[in-house]
């Protein structure tokens, strides 16, 4: 007998869904000096489920684009999210390939209008293709201007280590600003 039968699969299929349904979208961009940084998430910040997409770009050093998966926990203040994501990695001097990154971030709001935020997501060279290992880190601050839109500023670093003697590939190494939408 299968684990799996085809009814819990369409079970699964069908709460995650009817989730996804009624969850908050948020679209996201950011701009440093030397890169940019788009994305689309689903429930990022309420409890439960949390899916998302995202591009990144520097002229120098390539794209990235990737769709995450994670699971926000109400913990008190903050908002822990443990999740990961699949990436496309396409370093400016290197191979193309792929890399499955697990991390995490969390949310601290400070009142009504600010929000302290940080995430991080490795995946080491037997979790991927092309690189040694890829790193992505951020943290910053975030002013909700009104509901459905905020301001943010913050610090992030997106490191594709070289392979078979190429160089590394820094898509992102410093400040930047950035705005969310959410509906």
């Amino acid at each position: 007998m299968s684990m799996f039968t085809s009814k819990s699969v369409l079970l699964v299929a069908a709460l995650c869904a009817s989730g996804a349904a009624s969850a908050s979208v948020n679209l996201h961009g950011e701009a440093g000096e030397e890169f940019t940084h788009l994305s689309a998430s689903f429930n990022a910040d309420d409890p439960g489920m949390t899916f998302n997409g995202s591009w990144a770009h520097s002229d120098n050093d390539g794209d990235i684009a990737g769709l995450g998966m994670g699971y926000n926990f109400d913990l008190g203040p903050f908002l822990l999210t443990m999740g990961g994501k699949a990436l496309y990695l396409n370093p400016q001097d290197s191979d193309e390939g792929y890399a499955i990154a697990l991390g995490g971030g969390a949310q601290l709001p400070l009142g009504d209008f600010f929000t302290l935020f940080g995430e991080a997501y490795y995946s080491p060279d037997s979790m991927s293709s092309g690189v040694d290992d890829y790193v992505e880190a951020n943290a910053g601050v975030r002013i909700n201007v009104i509901k459905s839109l905020s301001i943010e500023a913050g610090y992030r670093y997106m490191d594709m280590a070289g392979k078979n003697s190429h160089r590394d590939n820094t898509l992102a190494d410093g400040a930047y600003a950035g705005f969310n939408f959410r509906f």
